[in-house]
């Protein structure tokens, strides 16, 4: 810890914590990251019942934003009927140790 820096000259939004915050935060994003890195390549509907309690639509956009931040890869397939695949894109494997961390902590600190 610097001691020489002052809490009222600093921005929170300016540190790297904040950024990855932003990429992390939300109700299924840690989830669909974690889904992602134990299974590997994983379908919309696999994902979703693995999940569970999931909507449609929030498991949609929730994939939509972690895509568009470079995290997820989607594969889709001209097919009938249609087949897409997600799976993490290196951006996204590169989360996976804090992921790591945050699965030790819990099942070293659960009850």
């Amino acid at each position: 810890m610097d001691v020489s820096r002052c809490i009222s000259a600093e921005n929170l939004q300016e540190t790297g914590f904040a950024y990855t915050l932003s990429l992390i935060s939300g109700k299924y994003k840690m989830t669909v990251l974690y889904t992602l890195s134990e299974f590997g390549v994983v379908r919309f509907n696999e994902m979703k019942r693995y999940i569970g309690g999931v909507s449609f639509k929030t498991l949609s956009t929730t994939l939509k934003e972690l895509e568009a931040d470079g995290l997820v890869h989607r594969e889709e397939y001209p097919q009938v009927p249609p087949k897409v695949e997600y799976s993490l894109t290196r951006r996204g494997q590169s989360l996976m140790p804090l992921l790591d961390g945050m699965c030790r902590w819990g099942e070293e600190n659960r009850q």
